[in-house]
């Protein structure tokens, strides 16, 4: 039928923090030509808004109505938050400590997943990298992955992104992060059952994406 808009393309990219997610979604979305939308700042800029509001993360009254009211602007390069530029400050310790508590409430997830929904729409689909885009967020994209890496490599990688951590205290935090995402009842970390697993421990990032890419074009079997 004439007239209809042409049919939303969504790529969901999950996995465990240090996987590559980020860096991996920011040059798939470059090459498909599609937007990018990096849904873990989302919940970490609800963390900065409720530190800065001097709330405690694990209320979950407070960081739900902080959720609902805060204004978000993610873009490719700086986070905003009511009107703050927080892009420095939302990968700071402080927040990277509160954002497991944030991520776990269930209506804080129901609040931003619907925000990361209206944003697809806006934008007619994008690249969106989390860890429920596959299973929650967008359970019919065209393609789901899941990237993983070795505890040790994902540690290396995101103690080089944090130059004021060092590798010990990177480990640990990625260590029990993995618990509280896999384990918490609000849409835990796991592997849609109809994602393609890519290991990234020994790849880089052009790699990655070239996988990806082949998933995509029909090359590789899922």
């Amino acid at each position: 039928m004439s007239g209809q808009n042409p049919p939303m393309r969504v790529i969901a990219i999950d996995g465990p923090a240090g996987s590559g997610k980020s860096t991996v979604a920011r040059a798939l979305a470059k090459r498909l030509s599609l937007k990018y939308l990096d849904t873990g700042a989302m919940y970490r800029a609800v963390a900065f808004a409720v530190l800065r509001a001097g709330g405690d993360p694990g209320d979950a009254e407070f960081t739900s109505a902080t959720a609902r009211l805060v204004d978000l602007d993610i873009g490719l390069d700086r986070v905003m938050v009511d009107g703050v530029d927080a892009t420095v400050e939302i990968r700071g310790p402080e927040v990277s400590r509160a954002v497991s508590a944030v991520a776990a409430n269930s209506e804080v997830r129901k609040e931003l997943v619907s925000r990361q929904r209206e944003w697809a729409v806006r934008q007619g689909g994008g690249v969106l990298e989390g860890r429920d885009i596959g299973t929650v967020v967008f359970p019919d994209a065209e393609l789901k992955v899941y990237l993983t890496a070795d505890p040790e490599e994902r540690a290396r990688r995101r103690a080089r992104e944090m130059t004021d951590l060092d590798y010990e205290q990177v480990a640990a935090d990625i260590a029990r992060r993995d618990a509280l995402d896999t384990t918490r009842a609000a849409d835990p970390l796991v592997e849609a059952a109809d994602a393609t697993v890519v290991n990234t421990t020994d790849l880089d990032i052009d790699e990655v994406v070239a996988t990806i890419t082949r998933l995509l074009d029909g090359e590789a079997s899922s």
